[in-house]
């Protein structure tokens, strides 16, 4: 049965802001998605926000835990689609404050809140995908405050540092058992319904970003660990993502 559907994408983070123009985007060039969620409102609101697709389905799930990511991996390997990619689009919301007037406690809870769910998933998603014929990535999305400290929003830019570490060590290791595991770095805030009043101008849109990791997706041979996406990426996608097609980017060097 597997050799006959269409391989799916799984995203996690799809109901978010920046996880939604991933969703439209996939949905866009022909790719069947699996969005997981924790919030059930969420996920029902994204199904009416693209009711017309019939290739978008959701499950509800949660990676806040090692035993909750283990029942999640177990319950997406039973699915009759082959698994071809992972979108992780985790993250926010961002507590604003002083780093110095905050004690450990309270940086050792925004690691457990966004950077775990990262470590859940890969270490319970990612080997789904080793054994698979089909594309096998799996895509992290960074943000810009990983690159520079963020003016009273320290933890975040400790969190996303830690996380776009992991991702470089995730994607050495992922490529010993025939995976490829990047970062997409948004090199900007990304522009939303509940900002765009005061979005600058060369903030990318959450399809912008979506239409990028389509691109990663899509038979790309970049096996840099940490991707970068900015207002330059804004072209559409070449056409429908061919995830039968194996992978080309074994030959590559990866460059951190």
């Amino acid at each position: 049965m597997n050799g006959i559907l269409t391989p799916e994408v799984l995203v996690l983070g799809g109901t978010g802001a920046v996880g939604q123009g991933v969703v439209g985007a996939l949905l866009e060039a022909g790719s069947p998605v699996l969005v997981v969620g924790r919030d059930p409102g969420r996920l029902a609101a994204l199904h009416e926000q693209f009711a017309d697709e019939p290739g978008l389905q959701t499950m509800l799930g949660s990676l806040s835990d090692d035993s909750s990511a283990r029942a999640l991996a177990e319950r997406v390997a039973q699915r009759p689609r082959p698994l071809a990619a992972v979108v992780a689009a985790m993250g926010g919301p961002y507590n604003r404050g002083r780093v110095v007037e905050r004690g450990g406690d309270a940086l050792s809870a925004a690691l457990q809140a966004d950077l775990m769910p990262h470590v859940h998933a890969v270490h319970h998603l990612l080997p789904l995908l080793q054994d698979n014929v089909h594309a096998r990535r799996y895509v992290m999305i960074g943000s810009p405050a990983g690159l520079k400290p963020w003016a009273g929003y320290g933890e975040t830019s400790i969190t996303t540092a830690a996380l776009r570490m992991y991702a470089q060590v995730v994607h050495q290791e992922a490529q010993a058992v025939g995976v490829r595991a990047q970062m997409l770095e948004v090199c900007s805030p990304v522009c939303t319904p509940a900002n765009a009043a005061n979005a600058c101008i060369e903030w990318p849109s959450s399809l912008l970003v979506g239409r990028r990791v389509v691109s990663l997706l899509d038979g790309c041979r970049d096996n840099r660990a940490i991707v970068r996406c900015d207002s330059s990426d804004a072209e559409l996608p070449r056409g429908l993502l061919h995830l039968e097609i194996p992978p080309l980017w074994r030959d590559t060097a990866g460059v951190a």
